[in-house]
């Protein structure tokens, strides 16, 4: 049986967001989809798993409703296994972490969209123009733009302790990315709240541009909030490459782990180590993990 994976969000006024989530409920249990959807009065913001069949009808489903009617759905290769239930939770918002104050609804304040294939053309054309990735470190770290900006970001909803990184990019034509454009919307959004003149999102984000440009400008692998933990496309092309690091001894690697410890500070006990490593460390990121692991008595 072959698996589909969907990715997609759309911003869009919702009167009864309870209302909707329990419409999505009943769809996504007919069709026996699992994955988690996230519903607001701002909008959806989902990624599911299932047969090729029943996914498309959801596609279908969706498109049939005007609020949803110009949604994009990102397609890709599932497992079958991606996710372990089905989960949809009304938020305040459809993305997780708020901006408090600078908070601000994409409907009215967000970045110019650039399609992937203008994305192309600048890189390989002579515009000026900087790529600033709106994702968290951990994300990037196995995987990003050529020559992008990559701020130290821990959660989304702490951006503006990286505006002043950026503030020399204030008249500069900048490119926010993210994984599939939903934080794109809210983080264009904030730099032209703050002062900066000409930004830009990558429409439909990078899994967007990795599928219609493999292992061409984006470099190595991207991570996803699912089973797959990372993905890519053509991994037997010789021009992809590794760029992730095992946090211990420095060699290629893209394999995630979780710390040992528990109540590891790590935002989300995530970290990039080899095989030999987590044989070597006992999969503790750090020896301030090590220490701090309890010693229970026999």
């Amino acid at each position: 049986m072959k698996y589909q994976i969907l990715l997609y969000y759309r911003y869009v006024h919702i009167d009864d967001p309870a209302r909707l989530a329990e419409e999505q409920r009943a769809v996504c249990q007919k069709l026996k989809l699992k994955g988690r959807i996230i519903v607001a009065h701002e909008g959806i913001n989902g990624t599911l798993e299932g047969d090729l069949e029943n996914t498309e009808k959801y596609i279908a489903w969706m498109l049939a409703d005007t609020r949803f009617a110009d949604t994009d759905f990102k397609k890709s290769t599932g497992t079958g296994a991606a996710f372990p239930k089905l989960s949809i939770k009304v938020r305040d918002e459809i993305v997780s972490g708020h901006l408090g104050p600078d908070d601000l609804n994409p409907l009215e304040t967000t970045g110019k969209y650039l399609t992937a294939e203008e994305l192309h053309a600048w890189i390989h054309g002579n515009k000026e123009f900087y790529i600033v990735d709106m994702r968290n470190d951990y994300e990037h770290a196995v995987g990003f733009f050529k020559n992008s900006i990559l701020p130290p970001l821990k959660n989304f909803r702490d951006l503006s302790n990286i505006l002043p990184s950026l503030q020399h990019l204030k008249d500069k034509t900048v490119v926010t990315v993210c994984t599939g454009g939903v934080r794109c919307e809210k983080a264009s959004g904030f730099l032209l709240k703050h002062g900066f003149t000409d930004v830009y999102q990558l429409q439909n984000g990078i899994v967007t541009y990795m599928e219609k440009y493999p292992n061409e400008d984006f470099l190595g692998k991207l991570y996803v909030f699912d089973g797959r933990v990372v993905m890519g496309f053509h991994l037997d092309d010789p021009k992809h490459t590794i760029v992730g690091k095992c946090l211990h001894c420095g060699h290629p690697c893209d394999r995630y782990v979780d710390c040992a410890l528990l109540s590891c500070k790590q935002p989300t006990r995530h970290y990039v180590c080899c095989y030999a490593c987590e044989i070597k460390t006992a999969l503790f990121c750090s020896r301030e993990c090590r220490e701090s692991q309890a010693i229970v008595p026999a």
